[in-house]
C-alpha cells in the first residue's frame, strides 16, 4: 500500500499540483503514523505461536476422532478445514494483516493435509507426486491472491518439492539417480540465496534469502555425498530422461535467477558452472561396492572437491562483497570453515598419532576460528564503510 501511495504523491508532485515541501510533510506524516502501527516483536510471536498451535490442536482433534467418521464426513471435515481458516483470514484482513497471513498460511497447509486425506479417505493409489503438485498449485493462487511471504515460501518450497518427486518415481530402483536432484537442489538454494539485490527489501525476497541461507551448506553437502554404487541388474536411468533432467537443472534455477536478478543474474551462470563441476567430482559411474581410487581418479574424487569448496567459499564471500549482501559472507566462510575441518578429519587425522591428532584439532579451532572471524569482521566493516 506505501507503494502505491508513495508513486501517486510523486506523480502529482511532478505534475505541479503540490509544491515539494507539502509532499516531503506527507511523507513525514505516513512515516510517523506507519512506524506507531508497527506490530513490536512480542505480538508478532504470539501471532505465529498462536497459529501453530492453532493448527496443532485442529490436527490432534482430528486424529482423536477420525476413527469415529464415515468418509462422507471426514472429507467434508477436510474441506471445512481449509474453507474455514482462509475464510477468517479474508475477514481480518483489513483490521489485522498478520493475523489474516496467519491464517492464510494455516489454511494452505490445512489444504495439502487435505490433498493427501482425501487420498487416504478414498483408498487412492495414485501418483504421489500429484498430490505435491496439487498443493503447489494452490500456494500458487494463495500468493496470486494475496502476494505475502508466507505464500511465497509454500510455492518456494513445493514447487521443487513437485519436481524432485517426480524425478524420484520416474527413476525409482534405477542407477545414476541421485546426482541431478542434488545439483538442482544446491542451484535453487544459491538462487534464492542471492534473491535480494541492490536495496530491494520486500518480505518475499527476505523469505528466499533465508531458505537459500538455510539449504546451502546441506545442499552442499549432500551433493559430494551422492555417491552410487552400481549393483547387479540395477537399470541405468534412460539417456533421454537424464538429458531432461541435466536442462531441467540448467535451465529452470537461471531462469529463476532471471526473473529476480535480471541482468545481475549473469553472475549466476558462473555459480552453476562451479556446481556442475562439483557434479563430476562425485563417482557416479559403474563402480563394484568397495572399489578404491588410485593416482588422478583419487585426486579428483578424493582431495579435489575440498579444493573446489573452498574456492567456492571464498567466490561467496567475493559475491556478497561485490553485491554489499553480508549473509553471503558470513556463508561464505562458514562454508570455508566446514571445508577444511572436513578435509582434516577425512584425510589429516587418520595419519597423526592420537595425541597429535588433537592437538592439531584444537590448534584449527583456536588459531582458524581467531583468524576467520577477524577476517570476516574486516571485510564487513569494509563494506559498510563503502555503503556509507
Amino acid at each position: 500500500m506505501r507503494d502505491a501511495w508513495e508513486k501517486h504523491l510523486t506523480r502529482w508532485a511532478g505534475a505541479g499540483l503540490m509544491d515539494a515541501a507539502t509532499a516531503e510533510r506527507i511523507r513525514a506524516f505516513e512515516a510517523s503514523s506507519a512506524e506507531g502501527q508497527k506490530l513490536r516483536w512480542p505480538v508478532l510471536v504470539a501471532i505465529s505461536l498462536g497459529g501453530l498451535l492453532l493448527a496443532a490442536g485442529v490436527l490432534l482433534f482430528v486424529a482423536a476422532h477420525w476413527d469415529d467418521l464415515s468418509p462422507g464426513w471426514r472429507f467434508t471435515l477436510v474441506l471445512l478445514l481449509v474453507a474455514v481458516f482462509h475464510a477468517g483470514g479474508a475477514l481480518v484482513s483489513e483490521r489485522f494483516s498478520i493475523l489474516a497471513t496467519t491464517l492464510h498460511a494455516v489454511g494452505t497447509a490445512a489444504l495439502g493435509a487435505g490433498i493427501f486425506l482425501a487420498g487416504q479417505i478414498f483408498n487412492l493409489q495414485e501418483h504421489w507426486p500429484g498430490a505435491l503438485m496439487l498443493w503447489a498449485l494452490g500456494a500458487w493462487a494463495g500468493w496470486w491472491l494475496r502476494r505475502d511471504w508466507v505464500q511465497a515460501t509454500f510455492v518456494a518450497l513445493l514447487t521443487p518439492g513437485w519436481l524432485l518427486g517426480e524425478w524420484s518415481v520416474a527413476t525409482e530402483f534405477m542407477h545414476g539417480r541421485s546426482l541431478i536432484p542434488a545439483e538442482f537442489t544446491l542451484l535453487l538454494a544459491i538462487t534464492y540465496l542471492t534473491a535480494r539485490v541492490g536495496s530491494d527489501a520486500s518480505a518475499v525476497r527476505k523469505a528466499l534469502v533465508w531458505i537459500g541461507g538455510i539449504a546451502i551448506i546441506p545442499a552442499t553437502l549432500i551433493l559430494i555425498s551422492a555417491r552410487e554404487f552400481w549393483t547387479e541388474g540395477e537399470p541405468l536411468v534412460p539417456g533421454w530422461l537424464s538429458l531432461i533432467g541435466r536442462i531441467g537443472v540448467l535451465v529452470l534455477p537461471l531462469a529463476l535467477a532471471y526473473w529476480l536478478r535480471r541482468h545481475s543474474a549473469r553472475l549466476n551462470v558462473f555459480a552453476t558452472l562451479w556446481v556442475v563441476v562439483l557434479g563430476t567430482m562425485v563417482p557416479t559411474e559403474h563402480l563394484q561396492a568397495g572399489q578404491g581410487f588410485s593416482g588422478v581418479a583419487y585426486f579428483w574424487y578424493r582431495v579435489a572437491p575440498y579444493l573446489w569448496c573452498a574456492v567456492g567459499s571464498v567466490a561467496l564471500v567475493a559475491w556478497g562483497l561485490y553485491e554489499e549482501r553480508r549473509e553471503r559472507i558470513n556463508l561464505g566462510f562458514i562454508g570455508f570453515a566446514i571445508t577444511v575441518l572436513s578435509f582434516y578429519f577425512s584425510t589429516v587425522m587418520d595419519k597423526l598419532g592420537r595425541s597429535a591428532s588433537m592437538i592439531g584439532l584444537g590448534l584449527l579451532f583456536l588459531l582458524g576460528g581467531w583468524w576467520l572471524e577477524r577476517t570476516r569482521r574486516r571485510l564487513v566493516a569494509r563494506m559498510q564503510a563503502v555503503k556509507r
